[in-house]
């Protein structure tokens, strides 16, 4: 059964649905005008807000005949369709929006008086519809004005309709008493609509205000604020308040803007970018906005209360987005609006800002969390911002010149300049990769010009205020130059070390870039001049020159355009050949570049980040961030964004990799995390072995692989590992405080040498070796072609003959090992004599850790002692006096290309705790055998029984 109710739903559902129809077609239609549009602007906005008002009704409308429907439906079927069916009640709120969006789409039109304008235009239509509208109305006075009736017959049967709509459902509510299931569904549908009648109250009322705010109000002021959006929600006229520091003649609050009036000028703040700050005494407080900073004060407390409570909420309902439902303030919690929001603003007060547009995250009253900046002459900012400042990583782009042409600076800003580690492509094609410090390069940093650039350059070293200063190497590609040394306000200022392309060495003091005082020049034939320069390197004053013969000339030299080099002095022909270690060995740079001091600029940013106790804020900072560029999208303002490889994407947050460190403490797990840790580009220890890795490639790869340069180079490959270890020290330490446990004693240096060497160097190696060995390669280039040579002599002989000729014993000789042939002889078999042992020296070529060179000499060692053990049919240790010549044998065998190096290479990178024991020994006794195939007997196939092994101790 259906309740009473329910019919007179149905009819009043029909009464409203033909009702509108009606309003529809006689007055909102004849509103709308027929083409041509209106050519001013206010008449344009009228219609379009009609035209708005006008959907609104249609869909008003079609919601209306889709509940009659319903109601229909429910009225044939009551037995299989249920209360529930009906739209009213299961769609709800869908009716509720289609009644507010009309209301609103009315009072916009009341805001700027849309009737009466429209039926101004049609005056004399209008006079004859007179009737028609006094039908449509009803308990109305036929007196007003013709825009007064249009907005009496466009709002009266609405609010009728709303109000019947409450009656009935409350009613309906009560019929089917307190347990029907759908009485939830009544109550909800009386309660919105309940408070849709309020909403229509206030925005009637609202609505009323501001159309008559714009009658108080001078032309100019009226044009100004006169917006469909507004609506007045107080008046300072009406509840007098006071404004500081500005002296405003009269205050309005919109429901989206706050207004000040002084004089001609008006002065609007949105909503969106006002914080209230309740004042100290009753009657007062503040306002905050991006620019201004205001004191209100009322007469009396009541008066600011009105006001603190209208512009609060007024400001919560602006951060909504839409009207509070059903009054200002309703059902919203907390009283506060949010300290951080999202909005756009431009700024308009003089300074570096003046013009700017930010869009992003405010905090009261400024930038503050992630954003972007951007000014009319194209610069952009893109990023981190704190209190009004840039803070944190951003991209920065400076426009050139040149038509779309940047400069892009993607670094980390600290209180509004780039602070932290940055990178900077500008619009030259030059790329800074490094750090800054107010804005100016500062503390490490590489500079390297475009590839097409006319005049290829690379600068890797430190930077001091926006200028190379301290230690640094520059690599000239159109000279074919690299300097190594010390900077001062941008030039080469101290000791230095120029290398050419050429092979040539120069040592020496420069000022303002110039060479001054005495140096040394190396040339590639090992001559060696020791005096004073030009700029250019070319010999000038006095000076001593030794040849490689040892033939020395002293006196003065100069040159001129066309003259060559002109000497004046005394040519030495009878001194002795010079010591190879002065002149073909001499070093450079050594001493005068404290290996302790060169890449301070590397290390302290890792010092800071682990003092700091490695917060998280900090961390791309202080250790560098990886990020793909491509300057193809530099050249387009898009380019605002950063792939940047953030560091836990990889290897966890800061707190794993420390949780992960503590966890791996003993000595084979501490192996392994070092390991994965070195190999990790975004781990912390990672990142610094990268930048290590730069400035020594930076150094010693290209023009800088020279002989003169391998002890520069090997110190500073040993200093690395040290200062690896003491960075690992440090996060270690950070992560036992964080636990709250006890902090490890510092090492003692036997200790630290110890780890450096014994765990940190053979893990780190293999990142330098390639331009370490190249070092070393070149620096024994004379005694391995020597070896060479020998290596060739010796494989000449059978490896009876060999082992006859090395002056081994003969029950020694494996002749048991080999296999012949029929047509063979013993004599002439080769390469098969000690073949394991041969074949274990060969390994010491595929590792580059020390420690596993020397490991591979000691089974080599093994093996030739268990094959003479085997051909002696017992246990047997080999004295010196046999074992010399049979270690010569399998070297001369095993044909080690670059032995020389080899063995220099693991003497200088071994554990000093490996001095005097067995390894030092087997290396000792290789170096022997390495110095005897180079002499000169043994290369020109000298006679057996010449030579006694005990020579070679």
């Amino acid at each position: 059964m259906c309740n009473p109710e329910e019919a007179a739903l149905l009819r009043l559902e029909e009464v409203f649905s033909a009702t509108l129809a009606r309003v529809n077609s006689l007055v909102l239609q004849p509103l709308l005008p027929a083409a041509p549009e209106p050519s001013d602007p206010w008449g344009r906005e009228c219609l379009r807000l009609l035209q708005q008002l006008h959907k609104s009704s249609q869909q008003l409308w079609e919601v209306t005949e889709e509940s009659l429907h319903s109601l229909q439906e429910r009225l044939r079927y009551p037995d299989s369709t249920g209360l529930e069916s009906l739209l009213l009640l299961r769609g709800a709120d869908r009716v509720l929006q289609a009644h507010i969006e009309y209301i609103e789409s009315y009072t916009s039109c009341m805001v700027v008086q849309a009737f009466q304008k429209a039926a101004k235009r049609r005056s004399e239509y209008w006079r004859g519809q007179q009737k028609v509208l006094r039908q449509l109305l009803s308990g109305v006075s036929s007196e007003g004005s013709v825009g007064a009736s249009l907005g009496q017959a466009l709002h009266q049967p609405l609010a009728h309709h709303v109000q019947q709509y409450v009656l009935l459902l409350l009613s309906l509510g009560d019929t089917i008493g307190e347990h029907h299931p759908t009485r939830e569904l009544v109550v909800n549908a009386a309660t919105l609509f309940g408070n849709l009648q309020s909403f229509m109250k206030q925005e009637l009322d609202q609505a009323v205000a501001t159309q008559a705010l714009w009658h108080t109000l001078r032309g100019r002021l009226r044009d100004v604020l006169c917006t469909p959006a507004h609506r007045l929600l107080q008046d300072s006229q009406d509840v007098p308040v006071t404004v500081a520091p500005l002296r405003a003649e009269r205050v309005l609050l919109f429901d989206d803007a706050l207004v000040l009036l002084q004089g001609h000028n008006v002065h609007t703040f949105d909503l969106k970018l006002v914080w209230v700050d309740p004042g100290q005494d009753g009657c007062t407080f503040h306002l905050l906005t991006p620019e201004e900073e205001f004191s209100f004060c009322a007469k009396d407390s009541q008066g600011q209360a009105v006001w603190q409570w209208k512009v609060t909420w007024a400001v919560h309902q602006a951060l909504r987005g839409k009207k509070d439902f059903p009054v200002l303030g309703a059902g919203l919690e907390p009283s506060q609006p949010p300290a951080c929001r999202c909005a756009e603003y431009t700024f308009q007060a003089e300074g570096r800002l003046c013009q700017a547009t930010y869009e992003g995250e405010w905090c009261r009253g400024r930038p503050h969390g992630k954003g972007t900046l951007k000014w009319p002459d194209g610069r952009n900012h893109v990023g981190n911002f704190c209190q009004g400042l840039e803070h944190g990583f951003g991209i920065r782009l400076l426009p050139q010149a040149s038509e779309d042409k940047f400069d892009c600076y993607k670094c980390h800003w600290r209180e509004g300049s780039m602070c932290g580690y940055g990178i900077c492509e500008y619009s030259t094609d030059e790329v800074y990769k490094g750090y800054f410090q107010e804005g100016l390069r500062h503390g490490f940093g590489v500079l390297e010009s475009g590839p097409q650039a006319p005049q290829p350059f690379r600068y890797t070293g430190h930077w001091e205020r926006g200028q190379r200063s301290g230690y640094g190497i520059e690599e000239d590609g159109d000279r074919g130059e690299r300097y190594i040394g010390m900077w001062q306000a941008g030039q080469r200022h101290g000791p230095g070390v120029m290398v050419t392309q050429a092979g040539v060495c120069y040592q020496g003091t420069f000022q303002a870039d110039k060479t001054v005082g005495p140096g040394i020049l190396l040339s590639e034939d090992d001559s060696l001049y020791e005096g004073t320069f030009t700029r250019d390197l070319t010999l000038m004053g006095k000076g001593k020159v030794t040849f490689p013969n040892g033939f020395t000339l002293e006196g003065s030299f100069s040159s001129g355009a066309g003259r060559g080099l002109h000497t004046q002095g005394v040519l030495d022909t009878a001194a002795l050949p010079p010591d190879p270690s002065s002149t073909c060995k001499r070093q450079l740079g050594v001493g005068a570049f404290p290996v302790e001091s060169r890449w301070q600029g590397v290390y302290s940013p890792f010092r800071d980040f682990v003092c700091a106790g490695c917060p998280r804020d900090l961390q791309e900072a202080l250790l560098g961030f990886d990020v793909q560029s491509s300057r193809e999208l530099r050249r387009s303002q898009d380019y605002l964004c950063c792939e940047r490889t953030h560091p836990e994407d990889s290897v966890g947050s800061m707190e794993d990799i420390l949780e992960e460190l503590l966890q791996h403490r003993e000595p084979k797990a501490l192996q392994l995390y070092l390991r994965k840790a070195l190999s990790n580009s975004l781990h912390p220890l990672g990142k610094l072995l990268r930048t290590l890795m730069l400035t020594f490639q930076a150094t010693y790869a290209g023009v800088g692989a020279n002989k003169h340069l391998q002890e520069l180079a090997q110190e500073e490959v040993k200093q690395h590992a040290q200062e690896l270890w003491a960075a690992y020290r440090g996060l270690l330490r950070v992560a036992l405080e964080r636990k709250g446990q006890a902090v490890e004693e510092d090492e003692d240096t036997e200790t630290r040498d110890l780890q450096v060497h014994g765990l940190v160097l053979p893990l780190m190696l293999p990142s330098f070796y390639s331009e370490l060995f190249t070092l070393y390669l070149l620096l024994h280039e004379r005694e391995d072609s020597f070896y060479s040579q020998g290596i060739a002599n010796l494989s000449l002989f059978p490896d009876t003959q060999l082992l006859e000729f090395l002056d081994v014993q003969k029950h020694l000789w494996p002749l048991k090992d080999l296999t012949l042939t029929s047509n063979q002889r013993y004599s002439l078999v080769r390469d098969k004599c000690f073949l394991s042992a041969t074949e274990c020296l060969q390994k010491i070529m595929t590792t580059v850790d020390p420690r596993e060179k020397l490991e591979v000499l000691e089974r080599t060692y093994g093996e030739i002692e268990g094959t003479v053990s085997r051909v002696l049919g017992r246990e047997y240790k080999l004295p010196m006096d046999d074992l010399l010549p049979l270690l010569i044998y399998v070297v001369s065998r095993a044909r080690i290309q670059h032995l020389g190096a080899e063995i220099h290479l693991i003497r200088d990178m071994m554990d000093p705790n490996h001095t005097g024991g067995l390894y030092d020994f087997l290396l000792t006794a290789l170096e022997s055998c390495y110095e005897h195939i180079q002499k000169e007997d043994m290369r020109l196939h000298c006679l057996p029984g010449h030579w006694h092994s005990r020579e070679l101790w």
